[in-house]
């Protein structure tokens, strides 16, 4: 790994959990992580509840736009986190690679939710605790 670790975020459509895994490890590391997201097939915009969801957190993530997931973002990655996708992702050596089971956001009211996004804020935390402990 290299001094700055570089993780990748990956969802089907890039619209609402890895948004909000990267809008948080970005939050979380103060700047000390590279952070990427990507999707095996990007939606047309971020889902909005995600976004609401984000903003009770107090992270802005508005601006982001559903990018592809490519084969660049996973090689210059050091971690690379699936979230319900992980069969799509080329395997490198020497990558570590985690599969994390969380409900699809979208389509679901904001009471929903939440506990989504409080689940990956949980993980995230975690993983900026492993990486730069």
């Amino acid at each position: 790994m290299s001094d700055t670790p570089a993780v990748l975020f990956v969802c089907i459509h890039n619209a609402g959990r890895s948004q909000m895994a990267a809008g948080y490890l970005t939050s979380l590391s103060g700047g000390r992580v590279q952070v990427r997201s990507g999707g095996s097939e990007p939606g047309a915009s971020i889902n909005a509840v995600a976004v609401a969801a984000m903003a009770e957190e107090g992270i802005d993530i508005s601006q982001e736009v559903p990018q592809l997931m490519t084969t660049e973002q996973v090689r210059e990655s050091d971690v690379v986190i699936t979230m319900g996708c992980g069969d799509v992702c080329p395997i490198f050596p020497g990558k570590r690679y985690e599969d994390w089971e969380l409900a699809d956001p979208a389509g679901l009211p904001l009471e929903q939710v939440r506990p989504i996004r409080d689940d990956i804020r949980g993980r995230v935390e975690r993983l900026v605790a492993e990486l730069l402990g």
